[in-house]
């Protein structure tokens, strides 16, 4: 992640917009942002933390004081981020919540906060991506990667925080390592076994509650029902104990149970014994109460048997009259179609004498002759009839023949009209379509003319980036021959002292008493000092330095080379033309081209214009002649029309005769044919009904003689309905099928011998209600006894299932206790670490050893932190303890006994090697802009040159570091910088 830009307005110190251009210190890799004590250095990295993170870490708790105090009502706060990662470029425009003045009566309204996140597309141009403040955190968590606190520990190392993480206690240090690794959900893990031993610890409570609940009332059970016999039940001491006496009181409760049910069946047989008695003296009183009850039924249909016999011959009487029912109902219905048919004889010959038609007979075979003759001439006069009633048809025919004439007239002037003006119109798109034919043939030149100029274009520009690319490769080549003489000068000078000393190496081998290696002495009067050590290693690492020097010197020779070879390159494509005169060549090409494409595309439309007007005089002369002769047919349609009306006329006039239509004429005469078919009709109907009457009374005077009733009255009168003769007929067969079974049941109750008086059953049923009374008491007590046998075997069997159950629940119980002790610190854990704080020591193990890599160089050997997972005192939380190793008197010592100095320096290498483990765990980003703003001034003249190496160190890579600091000597030592100062109105402002 590098930052590129940044824009203040408005916020902090600083009033009017002022912009940071990170890029510019690339090529220095660190710089300083220096001014005096309270100008606003630090508010430079509030602004980076605010446009990313929409926060300020000097202002989480109490007053968020972002705006600017130095801002009049109308004046905006805005800070604008530019950074680019891996996925692209981007830029966050974000604005506090402030106060404003309102548009609209008066006072001040609130100024909700802004936020916008832009990517630079692949065309050099910003897009927007998100502007919803939720939508934009969303969208930087995944570019960034990084947390707000992992983001204040790797990039951004602000004021207060430097040394904190060195000196805080365990339990401050677990927080900040928490929000930098997320090891939240540890905490969770925890907490969910502390629940889950919580619950266990409840249901194994309630499994023991159950067990003794259900002990305790079986024993009741016992108790109550008198089963514990001779044993003691207060004696029992241990749930199994009691269990095995319940189970003895249950054999005891068995064995009543069974005797409680043997005696059950001796009382229901004793019951069943009662009972049949009972019922066999109920049968036979029963049967009394029956046969007295059929002798009085006998006697009673007895004397109904005269009515009866009346019934029976009313009955006969009404079948034989049955017989002349349909002969009677033929006379009357004969009779009423008569008289209904000479009622409509008289009523159809008024009906024809309103008519006024004189015929010489009214016979119903005159009538209908008349009635034929009038139907043939109506068929006569229908044809008139329609061509009346088509009289408007015609005369529209006729106006419509009228009119094509008239179209006709006109379409064959109009066609002579247009014929006239088409040979100009010719003439003119001729001329036109020859002068872009002219054009159009200039098109593949002049595109083979845009793209030479458009490579020429193309090939300046080329140039220009080339001739950029050589400078920089040049002066790439200047360092890198500069390294390369200092390194060979370097090796050269290691070479002659190393020469210089091997006098002093051989006498630090000489021994008294023994032969030197070179001339054989044993004396060695006066050896010479090593006071100037370089040994073998020295040399191959100075060679070493030397070759990777010579690498890096011919990687940009070639660099050069190929810079140069580009460049000439592009110029010859170029042909000697600028930028600026290669693209006014292309444009004046390109419009060109443009035009001669537009001709081309315009010169089909023309030759097809020019063609359609050809076309259409041709199509004008054709269209001439077919004018004309649709005219001379619409004369000759007009003509025929004419005549047809004339002729429909006067057949019209001859159908009418006196009357005003032909429809008319025809519908009275319809009216008399229908009059005299009427009269017809019921002339010969009043004749046949008259004949029908005169045989149906002859037929029924042949019946009345063949019967045994003397005339019609008498027949009708024995007549009976159907449901009458039915009622009859059921009265008769229900007395004679009731009075035999009435004998048949009399009979045999006598064969039975019974006594006349009634059988007094008091006593057996008293008998039967004393067996029942006691058969019930035995059932009750067999079911008591029962019940209490399974209910004491249903609360045994359920609480040794329990107890046995609460057994492995127990040992699972524990198991899961310990192991929650474990994690949370308690009970057999020796460190009282949590599973968090020992996720986290492997962590600050890991950063600790990321830390001394640093520390070492930085202390010259002394020291080396290292992770204490100590006790701490009073129970307080331990675990991530850090304490220091000073090699120079091989103790420990706590950090807070270091000097300031020696402080400053562990907790910078402590904070670069934290920044070097989260950047890892944020997936290996790549860190190329680091902040540190932190008390340099604390330093000694050695010490800050230690910090200011260590720091330059963090230059490789193309990292780019930006230090916060007034130290005078820093200003000196770092040429890069950017400076913060106050102007005599207040605000602040920034300048390089």
């Amino acid at each position: 992640m590098r930052l590129h830009r940044l824009e203040i307005e408005g916020f902090g110190p600083f009033l009017d917009r002022q912009v940071v251009d990170f890029d510019s210190f690339s090529d220095d890799g660190i710089f300083l942002i220096a001014g005096r004590t309270g100008a606003g250095k630090s508010s430079i990295l509030d602004a980076v933390c605010f446009g990313l993170y929409g926060s300020v870490p000097r202002y989480e708790s109490g007053d968020k004081r972002l705006r600017s105090d130095h801002c009049e009502p109308d004046d905006p706060t805005e800070v604008v981020v530019e950074f680019s990662t891996g996925s692209g470029r981007y830029r966050v425009v974000r604005s506090p919540e402030y106060l404003r003045p309102a548009k609209r009566g008066g006072g001040l309204t609130k100024q909700a906060s802004a936020v916008r996140l832009d990517m630079l597309d692949a065309g050099g141009d910003w897009v927007t991506r998100a502007t919803k403040e939720k939508r934009v955190a969303d969208e930087l968590d995944e570019i960034l990667q990084l947390s707000r606190e992992q983001f204040l520990q790797v990039i951004l190392l602000a004021q207060n925080r430097f040394a904190r993480f060195l000196l805080a206690d365990s339990k401050e240090r677990q927080g900040l390592l928490r929000r930098l690794f997320g090891t939240e959900r540890f905490e969770d893990v925890q907490s969910r076994f502390d629940e889950r031993r919580r619950v266990s610890e409840s249901a194994l409570a309630g499994v023991m509650a159950t067990v003794d609940a259900r002990i305790d009332e079986a024993e009741r059970v016992v108790t109550d029902e008198e089963l514990w016999g001779e044993h003691d039940a207060s004696l029992v001491a241990t749930t199994s104990e009691r269990i095995d006496a319940l189970r003895a009181a249950l054999a005891r409760a068995e064995y009543r149970a069974e005797r409680r049910a043997a005696d059950r069946d001796t009382a229901e047989e004793r019951l069943s014994l009662a009972d049949a008695a009972l019922t066999a003296q109920r049968d036979d009183r029963r049967a009394q109460e029956e046969r007295d009850r059929a002798r009085a039924a006998l006697a009673r249909l007895d004397a109904e048997q005269p009515s009866i016999d009346e019934a029976k011959s009313t009955l006969q009487r009404a079948r034989a009259a049955e017989a002349l029912r349909a002969t009677i109902a033929a006379v009357r219905r004969a009779e009423q179609v008569r008289d209904a048919a000479l009622t409509a004889e008289g009523a159809a010959r008024a009906e024809w004498d309103a008519a006024g038609i004189a015929i010489d007979e009214t016979s119903a075979e005159a009538l209908e002759a008349w009635a034929a003759d009038r139907t043939r001439e109506t068929g006569g006069w229908q044809n008139a009839a329609t061509l009346e009633r088509d009289t408007p048809a015609r005369a529209a025919e006729l106006e419509e023949a009228q009119r094509q004439v008239s179209a006709a007239t006109a379409l064959v002037e109009a066609g002579e009209a247009e014929r006239a003006e088409l040979p100009a119109r010719l003439q003119e798109l001729t001329e036109r379509r020859d002068a872009l034919r002219r054009s159009a043939d200039r098109v593949d030149d002049l595109a083979s003319a845009l793209a030479a100029a458009k490579t020429r274009t193309s090939a300046a520009k080329r140039a220009a980036a080339a001739e950029v690319a050589l400078q920089t490769a040049e002066r790439s080549l200047a360092e890198a021959s500069e390294a390369l003489a200092g390194a060979q000068a370097s090796l050269a000078q290691l070479r002659r002292r190393r020469l210089d000393g091997f006098a002093g190496e051989l006498a630090i081998a000489l021994v008294a008493g023994e032969p030197c290696a070179v001339c054989g002495a044993t004396e060695h009067p006066a050896p010479a000092e090593h006071s100037d050590p370089v040994s073998a290693d020295d040399i191959d690492a100075a060679e070493q330095a030397r070759d990777a020097a010579q690498s890096v010197e011919r990687a940009a020779q070639e660099r050069v080379s190929t810079a140069r070879s580009d460049l000439a390159a592009a110029h010859a494509v170029a042909d000697g033309r600028t930028i600026a005169a290669a693209q006014e060549e292309q444009a004046e090409a390109e419009r060109a081209h443009a035009e001669a494409v537009a001709a081309a595309d315009d010169l089909a439309a023309v030759d097809a214009q020019v063609t359609e007007v050809g076309t259409s005089i041709a199509r004008l002369d054709e269209t001439r002649e077919e004018a004309a002769a649709t005219l001379a047919a619409a004369h000759e349609s007009l003509a025929l029309a004419s005549q047809r009306d004339e002729q429909a006329a006067q057949q019209i006039i001859e159908a009418r005769g006196g009357f005003a239509t032909v429809v008319e004429r025809i519908d009275t005469t319809r009216g008399h044919i229908e009059a005299a078919r009427a009269l017809a009709a019921a002339l010969a109907e009043s004749g046949r009904a008259t004949q029908a009457h005169s045989e149906a009374i002859g037929r029924q005077s042949d019946a009345l003689a063949a019967s045994d009733f003397e005339d019609v009255e008498a027949a009708e009168q024995a007549m009976r309905s159907a449901q009458e003769q039915e009622s009859l007929e059921a009265r008769i067969t229900a007395h004679a099928a009731q009075r035999e079974k009435e004998r048949a049941t009399l009979f045999d109750l006598e064969l039975r011998t019974l006594p006349e008086e009634l059988i007094d059953i008091a006593p057996a049923e008293l008998a039967a209600t004393e067996a029942r009374t006691a058969w019930k008491a035995a059932v009750a007590e067999a079911g008591r006894a029962t019940a209490t046998s399974e209910q004491l075997a249903s609360l045994i069997e359920s609480a040794a299932s329990a107890h046995a159950r609460s057994a492995a629940q127990r040992d699972e119980h524990e198991v899961l206790r310990a192991l929650a002790d474990t994690i949370a610190g308690r009970a057999g854990n020796t460190h009282k670490m949590t599973l968090e704080t020992f996720v986290l020591a492997a962590e600050l193990e890991e950063i600790v050893d990321a830390a001394n890599r640093r520390l070492s160089d930085m202390s010259t050997g002394r020291y080396r932190l290292q992770h204490s997972d100590a006790l701490a005192s009073r129970g307080a939380a331990s675990g991530l303890g850090i304490i220091v190793f000073d090699a120079f008197t091989g103790q420990t010592r706590p950090p807070q006994s270091l000097s300031g100095g020696e402080t400053f320096l562990s907790s910078l290498a402590l904070a670069l090697g934290l920044a070097e483990v989260v950047t890892a765990r944020a997936g290996g980003i790549q860190l190329d802009t680091l902040f540190i703003d932190e008390g340099f001034g604390s330093l000694d003249a050695d010490t800050l040159e230690v910090a200011m190496r260590t720091l330059d160190e963090l230059r490789s890579g193309g990292r780019t570091v930006g230090i916060i600091s007034h130290v005078e000597s820093m200003q000196e030592q770092i040429p890069a910088q950017l400076v913060v100062e106050q102007t005599a109105a207040g605000p602040s402002r920034i300048r390089d």
